[in-house]
């Protein structure tokens, strides 16, 4: 069944949404799946890229090696905008990463200011993220007490 502008517009919102919760979850070879096989992921900070992956396999192994000292990863996603042209789409997604991490027997609190550029594509009824741009706009750094985390 054919659907709609609003339901494929709903199903993107909901695709990345579920890759954040994946994300923050450190489901990483789960969040993979919502990507396709051959999928690039490509992140920049300042304008340089830092990052980039191309396939499932890949990206879930650098994700899991990258993030693996953060105790606590937090997605907020904002406000989004998707086109939809038959089975392709691109999205905006404006993004505030919370990332919690143990130094030295501190608590630090990296907040990120992020906005993903995706490219969709539908395979049968299922969308997915064929290409992914993440652009690290502002970063800030602090520490927070054992109170702040209750």
């Amino acid at each position: 069944m054919k659907k709609t502008l609003t339901e494929d517009k709903i199903l993107l919102k909901e695709l990345v949404d579920k890759i954040s919760i994946l994300g923050d979850q450190k489901d990483f070879n789960n969040q993979v799946k919502l990507f396709t096989e051959n999928a690039l992921s490509k992140t920049r900070a300042e304008g340089k890229v830092i990052m980039e992956l191309k396939g499932r396999d890949i990206m879930a192994k650098v994700f899991a090696e990258f993030l693996k000292d953060v105790e606590i990863i937090y997605h907020f996603n904002g406000q989004s905008f998707f086109t939809v042209k038959g089975n392709e789409a691109t999205g905006t997604c404006y993004c505030t990463i919370t990332l919690i991490s143990d130094r030295e027997g501190k608590k630090i609190r990296t907040t990120i200011g992020a906005v993903y550029n995706d490219q969709y594509v539908r395979q049968g009824n299922q969308w997915y993220i064929d290409k992914r741009v993440g652009d690290f706009l502002w970063q800030e750094k602090c520490e927070i007490h054992s109170s702040e985390l209750q």
